[in-house]
C-alpha cells in the first residue's frame, strides 16, 4: 500500500508477513488486526481463517532497519543518547534533558507531535529503567509517565510478556498461573532462583525483574559516543541554509568550552529535516581550539553540501575529541598573539583542499630511515610511536633510494668517486660508516645490512650514501651502493 503512495485505512486489518519455516508468518500488524486477535509470529494461513478480510503485504525488514537507524539519529533532538530497541522501538536516555522541554509529560507530547508530522504513530513511556519503559510503551497507556515509586503499581497489571521473555518461558509462566508482571513479582525470589538459576537472560524472569526495578543495570549504549558539549538552534519555521546561525552557534559552543577549560579537535554540524532525515557536516582541526571565528571559517566551503530537502527546523553543533586546553600568555601585557598560527593555516588548507592535502610526519621505533618516519594527514589523530633519532640525519630523504656506480680504494671503505644522475662526484670528505642491521621481525630472510656514509663532493654538496651488503656475506653478489638523502 505504501509503495503505491496510499496508506491503509484505519478500519482495515492489515499485516506485514515474512517467510517462516512452514510458510509466511506475521511480522507486524496494525491496531485493528491486533484487536481481531492477530499476533506476530502466527502463520498467515491460520490468521486468515480467523479474519478472512485480512490484508497481507510482505515486510521489507532491511528497509525497516535502515529507517529505524535514521530515526535513532533524528531522535537526538531530545537527548544525546538514543539507540534502536529491537526491531520496532527506540530507547532514549532523557536523564537531565526533560527539563528543557518543560517536564516529562510535556516532552512526551512534543515527541508525539513531531513523530505525527512524519506520519508515524507511537506509544510513549517514561520510566526509571529501560525494562519498565519497554513494558509500559507496549502494554500500558498511549502516553505514560512512571515515577520511581510507582513502578510496582503501574507494571503489576501488565501481561507477563512485558518482561521481554521468550515464548517458551512466557508459556511456562502462564501454565503456572503467572499471567501478569505483578504475579511474578509476588513470587518469592528463592522459588524463581531455584527454577531459573541456569536460564539465560531472555528466559530468566528473575533477571528481567531486576532490570525492570533497577537492581540490574541496563545502560543505553549509543551507536556512537556523543559529545557532551553541544548547542542547538530551534527554528520556528523550516529553512534551507544554516549559514546565518553558525556564528552564534560557534560563539555559544566556544563559551562552554572555555568555561570547561577545554578545546575541541572536531565539530559536528547536524541539521534535522522536516521529513525525518538528518544531514551531517564534520570539520576537524590540527590542534585543540576554542576560537569561534576560526571554527566558523572551517564551514565556509562546506555548508553548501547540505541537501536541505523540504527544509530543516533544528540545527545542532557538537564538539568532538574534546581535550584539556588552557589559554597561553604570549605577550607581556597578558594577552596572546594570534596573528599567525600555523595550526590555523593547516586547518584552512585542509578544509579547502581536503583532509589529505596537508600531511605531517610521525615517528616510529625503527632504525631504518624509511620506516622511522611516515606522513599522515595533518588532521589525523595519531600519537608518535617513537622518539626522534639522536644521530644526525639528512633533512631530505628520497622516497626511493637511487642506485649509483661507485669507485673505492678499499672494498669495506668509503667510496672515492661515484656517478649519480649522470654526473660524476668525487668524494672530498666523508664520515662513517654507520651500520644498520635488518629488522629480522619484519624483513625477509636474506636481507642485507647497510653501511651509511656521509660524504661531501668536490663542490660542497653533502649526500648520504649506503652500501647494501658486504663482500662474500653469503646473501647475494657484490654490494650495491645507493644515495638515500641530502644534507641541505
Amino acid at each position: 500500500m505504501e509503495r503505491c503512495g496510499s496508506a491503509p485505512l484505519d478500519d482495515v486489518p492489515m499485516v506485514l508477513a515474512r517467510e517462516g519455516q512452514h510458510g509466511p508468518v506475521i511480522h507486524a500488524a496494525n491496531r485493528i488486526a491486533r484487536i481481531e486477535g492477530i499476533q506476530p509470529g502466527s502463520r498467515v494461513v491460520d490468521m486468515r481463517a480467523i479474519c478472512p478480510e485480512l490484508q497481507v503485504a510482505y515486510a521489507d525488514e532491511a528497509g525497516d532497519h535502515a529507517a529505524l537507524d535514521r530515526l535513532v539519529l533524528w531522535a537526538r533532538r531530545w537527548c544525546p543518547w538514543t539507540v534502536r530497541d529491537a526491531n520496532n522501538g527506540l530507547i532514549l536516555d532523557t536523564t537531565g534533558a526533560d527539563h528543557l522541554w518543560g517536564g516529562e509529560a510535556e516532552m512526551l507530547v512534543e515527541m508525539e507531535t513531531q513523530l505525527s508530522l512524519l506520519g508515524l504513530t507511537a506509544r510513549l513511556a517514561v520510566a526509571p529503567t529501560w525494562g519498565a519503559a519497554w513494558a509500559l510503551a507496549r502494554y500500558g497507556p498511549v502516553r505514560s509517565v512512571c515515577e520511581p515509586d510507582e513502578a510496582y503499581f503501574k507494571l503489576g497489571p501488565l501481561p507477563v510478556t512485558g518482561l521481554r521473555l521468550d515464548d517458551p518461558t512466557v508459556l511456562l509462566l502462564r501454565r503456572l498461573g503467572l499471567k501478569t508482571i505483578g504475579a511474578v513479582m509476588d513470587v518469592p525470589r528463592l522459588s524463581l532462583t531455584r527454577r531459573f538459576v541456569k536460564a539465560e537472560l531472555h528466559a530468566n524472569p528473575l533477571m528481567r525483574l531486576d532490570q525492570v526495578t533497577g537492581k540490574l543495570a541496563e545502560p543505553v549504549s549509543s551507536v556512537d559516543v556523543k559529545p557532551v558539549i553541544r548547542v542547538q538552534a530551534r527554528l520556528a519555521e523550516p529553512i534551507f541554509d544554516p549559514t546565518p546561525y553558525l556564528p552564534d552557534l560557534c560563539e555559544d559552543l566556544c563559551e562552554q568550552l572555555k568555561e570547561a577549560g577545554q578545546g575541541c579537535r572536531r565539530l559536528h554540524l547536524t541539521v534535522y529535516k522536516t521529513d525525518g532525515d538528518v544531514s551531517h557536516i564534520d570539520v576537524a582541526t590540527s590542534a585543540s581550539t576554542h576560537d569561534p571565528a576560526h571554527l566558523h571559517s572551517l564551514f565556509r566551503d562546506k555548508v553548501e553540501r547540505i541537501n536541505p530537502g523540504f527544509g530543516f527546523d533544528l540545527i545542532t553543533l557538537a564538539a568532538g575529541t574534546v581535550e584539556d586546553m588552557q589559554d597561553k600568555q604570549t605577550r607581556l601585557d597578558g594577552g596572546s598573539d594570534n596573528d599567525l598560527h600555523l595550526t590555523k593555516l593547516i586547518d584552512r588548507l585542509s578544509a579547502k583542499f581536503g583532509p589529505h592535502a596537508v600531511t605531517r610526519p610521525v615517528l616510529h621505533q625503527s632504525h631504518l630511515p624509511e620506516r622511522a618516519e611516515t606522513q599522515i594527514a595533518a588532521l589525523a589523530e595519531y600519537p608518535n610511536k617513537g622518539a626522534p633519532l639522536t644521530k644526525e640525519r639528512p633533512l631530505r630523504l628520497l622516497d626511493h633510494p637511487e642506485e649509483v656506480r661507485v669507485l673505492f680504494a678499499v672494498p669495506e671503505g668509503p667510496p672515492a668517486q661515484f656517478v649519480w644522475r649522470r654526473q660524476t662526484h668525487r668524494v672530498a670528505r666523508y664520515a662513517g660508516p654507520e651500520r644498520i642491521a635488518p629488522e629480522w621481525w619484519k624483513d625477509r630472510p636474506g636481507t642485507r645490512l647497510r653501511d651509511y656514509f656521509k660524504v661531501e663532493d668536490q663542490v660542497g654538496r653533502r649526500l648520504w650514501l649506503y652500501r647494501e651488503g658486504l663482500h662474500e656475506d653469503g646473501r647475494g653478489g657484490d654490494p650495491r651502493w645507493f644515495v638515500h638523502g641530502m644534507f641541505v
